[in-house]
């Protein structure tokens, strides 16, 4: 398919929570596609449907040479205490800011047969699993940050070139 372009900071479908899936049909299976062309870009650990302009609830995903895609993710276990880790968001170009992430992650869902799947992992996978998650549910990675770093990072937001 193709390479879609990101929506940014202010667009309202990144407030929005994302509807299920419900037929897998070839509009599905385009956004799929569309979806994981558009995480293979240098740099980029997931790309969420609602990055896309897309409100359903689906993702790839690109870490340690892996890609792939969910539909219909729920995150099922988080473990470990959370801590803050420099992340980024392709929605919010240039900001990286320390944000809570718990160091283990699984995530539940379906894939394009309708057949139920499970992505897990630590580190940066369990990052993009939390972060991904939270486009489809209308949070940015800025929501979660402390109020100091939130105060800063939109500073920071409102004086860039692309807002």
């Amino acid at each position: 398919m193709t390479e879609r372009d990101i929506r940014l900071f202010g667009d309202p479908v990144l407030k929005t929570v994302s509807d299920p899936i419900g037929a897998i049909d070839h509009r599905v299976r385009a956004l799929v596609a569309d979806l994981v062309d558009s995480v293979k870009l240098p740099g980029r650990a997931g790309v969420a449907a609602a990055q896309i302009g897309v409100n359903l609830r689906a993702f790839s995903y690109n870490v340690d040479g892996e890609v792939g895609y969910i539909l219909n993710p729920v995150i099922a276990e988080v473990s470990g205490e959370a801590e803050p880790v420099e992340e980024g968001c392709l929605s919010v170009p240039g900001l990286w800011y320390p944000t809570p992430r718990y160091p283990f992650a699984r995530v539940t869902g379906i894939d394009l047969d309708g057949a139920t799947i499970e992505l897990s992992g630590t580190g940066l996978m369990a990052q993009a699993l939390q972060h991904e998650t939270d486009h489809l549910d209308g949070l940015l990675y800025l929501d979660r940050l402390s109020k100091e770093n939130r105060r800063s990072a939109m500073k920071e937001v409102r004086e860039s070139s692309w807002f």
